[in-house]
């Protein structure tokens, strides 16, 4: 890219570390470049778990300089994306009420149980379309107001994560759809919040500011911060706030009919749709309903992602076994294929710690192969992820009557290349597979839509298939993989 590519920024906060991410793009392809990297760890205090969040706007800080030293022409805009739920409370003189709390807040059990006594599980979901989770929004929310013995003054607002960033960014008090969305404090599928949920919860309607669609200019980088950090004037702009969101824009589908896979540490894999799915069967199921950047409804699911490899590697590494990403799939390769399952969500693979060892107990309990060799271990991990991404496909196919002809896989797991074609046999379609820093980009080309150089989401996906040439994979030994999965689904007990 030479000068003539026009340069914005990328925030990306994951639940474990964050980036800032320069995006430049000439009017044909988007080039990414990171110019600052840093964990996100959360903070115990007394008997509370927060986000450390002055540290994260410090990084962020540090990130705006490094992304906009000698760059010609000057960055445009930047914009954040974060996980869901999480939120911070501003007062009316503009200081943060205390440090945000982490959804995992053991405190969130009570909430939920308290909501659920005012509004049944099935109403809640039929009501705002989110799965109700203890870790949910509106379960938080309720904790932050009861607990001021005073009440929540009136002048005081709640921001989820992006926006308070955007807030201390721009001094523009706004809340995004996408990540609003994930709150269940909104009308299903709707940007409008559901003043009688929160009438019936007694939680104060001052709390809750404007909502912006994606894509929203929300003002330009206050003085101060543009002199501290000599920069040169630059926009805020409120994009998929919801790092989903942003991931899900950068696909690069040409129509509709796709399922998705972000896959990383967790999976999230559903499909786009016009309206929300509310019945009682896809809450069963454990599926919700999110918004997307062009106003339509994500229904998707949390599956597992690479979690089990990722523990079976940090063990490795601790018996001083050292494997690249690349040599455990190519050991995976030449091991056997189809000789034991795991269920990739059960409970027992949650915590940290002796995966490998956890994986081989559960293959002798079920009676199967137990997987000795390092290799094993990880093919077992793939199959396995991959029969759930099948069983998932089975799922979203019960829950909205269509089966989709294509995955569009996105994030880190399109770098495991052997997950990917498992996949795509699993499942009987073909798999998409890229780009891998997808929420990145999709990021970055909301701003540049924001500013006119793209038209459309069309575009944008347009653009995504001509910068970063997605792999695909089609479907082999369809025949061998379907008895697979019925050995797997025996094995697990999944009922259809």
């Amino acid at each position: 890219m030479g000068d003539q590519a026009t340069h914005v920024l990328a925030a990306d906060y994951g639940a474990g570390s964050g980036r800032v991410v320069r995006g430049s793009f000439d009017g044909n392809r988007l080039s990414l470049h990171e110019v600052h990297r840093f964990n996100n760890e959360p903070v115990q205090l007394g008997d509370g778990l927060y986000w450390d969040f002055l540290r994260l706007f410090h990084e962020l800080k540090h990130g705006i300089v490094k992304g906009t030293q000698g760059i010609s022409p000057s960055v445009r805009s930047i914009a954040v994306d974060t996980w869901g739920v999480d939120y911070g409370l501003v007062d009316g003189a503009g200081r943060l009420c205390s440090n945000p709390r982490h959804y995992r807040e053991t405190r969130n059990a009570q909430w939920m149980e308290e909501v659920l006594h005012v509004v049944k599980e099935e109403e809640l979901y039929a009501m705002s379309g989110v799965l109700p989770q203890q870790i949910n929004t509106v379960f938080q929310l309720l904790g932050s107001v009861r607990e001021q013995a005073e009440g929540l003054r009136p002048d005081v607002r709640m921001l989820f994560m992006p926006d308070l960033f955007h807030y201390y960014l721009s001094g523009q008090q706004a809340c995004e759809y996408t990540i609003a969305s994930t709150s269940g404090l909104l009308h299903a599928g709707e940007a409008r919040w559901n003043e009688h949920l929160i009438g019936r919860l007694g939680i104060p309607e001052t709390l809750f500011p404007k909502l912006v669609q994606p894509g929203t200019v929300l003002g330009q980088l206050t003085n101060d911060l543009g002199a501290e950090l000599r920069t040169g004037p630059m926009q805020v702009v409120s994009v998929g706030s919801h790092d989903t969101a942003s991931a899900l824009a950068a696909i690069p589908a040409m129509d509709s009919d796709f399922a998705f896979i972000s896959c990383g540490t967790w999976s999230l894999m559903g499909v786009e749709r016009d309206t929300p799915v509310l019945d009682n069967r896809s809450r069963a199921l454990g599926f919700t309903n999110e918004g997307t950047v062009n106003g339509k409804v994500r229904t998707l699911k949390n599956r597992s992602g690479l979690w089990l490899l990722q523990e079976c590697k940090r063990q490795w590494e601790r018996e001083n076994q050292l494997f690249t990403h690349e040599e455990l799939v190519q050991l995976a390769t030449l091991a056997t294929p189809h000789q034991c399952y795991v269920s990739p969500g059960d409970g027992v693979y949650l915590a940290p710690g002796n995966m490998a060892e956890r994986i081989r107990q559960q293959c002798s309990a079920s009676g199967q192969t137990v997987p000795e060799t390092t290799g094993a271990v990880v093919r077992c991990i793939l199959e396995s992820l991959a029969l759930e991404f099948r069983q998932t496909l089975d799922e979203l196919q019960l829950i909205t009557g269509i089966r989709p002809s294509v995955i569009h896989m996105v994030g880190g797991g399109v770098h495991n290349r052997l997950l990917c074609q498992f996949t795509a046999n699993a499942a009987g379609v073909p798999v998409v597979a890229g780009p891998a820093e997808a929420t990145s980009a999709g990021n970055c080309m909301l701003q540049f839509l924001a500013h006119g150089e793209v038209g459309s989401l069309t575009e944008i996906r347009e653009v995504m298939a001509v910068s970063f040439s997605p792999e695909t994979y089609e479907p082999e030994d369809t025949e061998l993989w379907q008895e697979a999965y019925e050995s797997y689904q025996s094995l697990n007990q999944i009922k259809r």
